[in-house]
Order: structure tokens, then sequence, then C-alpha cells
């Protein structure tokens, strides 16, 4: 793993959220772009090298609707990135880490993305991120 990719914070309406971070960091979200497969809307922020990921979900069945259902809004995942998402999710698997999904899938901010299970992470959802080239 290289590097915190973003963390992830799961809001119930973008609009408000990006308005307040605009706020907080000065700044518009550089992209925004809904994920039908996840059923999430998303908006990114920079603040420095760091990167904020605002999740709002955009049907009832969508992880981050469930999320918010049982915890209320606030940090959702912490994203990692990662060289070789496959080679790193084989690894991880062998270290005992359940991992969420078989395969890579196509996620927000032109990336490949797996998750971990937070039952095996003390509690946090991980994202795995690596650039589609």
């Amino acid at each position: 793993m290289k590097k915190i990719e973003h963390i992830g914070i799961a809001v119930k309406d973008i609009e408000s959220a990006n308005a307040i971070y605009e706020k907080l960091f000065g700044a518009p979200p550089y992209k925004e772009e809904e994920v039908e497969s996840e059923g999430v809307k998303t908006s990114f922020f920079m603040s420095g090298p760091n990167k904020i990921e605002l999740l709002e979900a955009t049907n009832s069945e969508s992880p981050i609707a469930k999320f918010i259902e049982k915890k209320g809004e606030g940090i959702h995942h912490i994203a990692f990135d990662v060289e070789d998402i496959e080679a790193e999710m084989e690894r991880l698997q062998k270290e005992g880490f359940i991992i969420l999904n078989e395969k890579p899938k196509k996620g927000a901010d032109n990336k490949l993305v797996c998750f971990l299970h937070p039952k095996s992470t003390n509690g946090v959802l991980i994202e795995l991120c690596q650039e589609i080239k």
C-alpha cells in the first residue's frame, strides 16, 4: 500500500454537504460522479495532497443508505492506493483478511476498487484503489 488515497464520508444530502466542505476547504469539489453499480453519488475535494470523498445513496438498497440508517452520517471508509490490486487482494486474503468482492470493480474517480470487511480490520471498512490505466 502506497498511501491513503482518500477518506470516504457518508452523507444524507450531497448538495448541502458540498456547501459545507466547500466552505471548509475554500474550493468546490474537483469532481462529481455517480456510480450506478454501487447506488451512490460522489463528490471529491482536495485538502493539500489529501482527498475527501462524499457519498450519498441514490437508492435505499445502497451500502451508503444502509450505513447511514445504522450509524448516521460520518466516516464510512479509508481508501489506500495500491500498485497491483489483484496481488494485494491475494496477499491480504492469505493474511486472513475478509475480502468483500472476488474481483476488483470499477469505482469512482477512475479507480478499480475492492473492500475489506470491517470484521477483519478492527471495525474499519478499508477500500483498496488502483488507478485505471
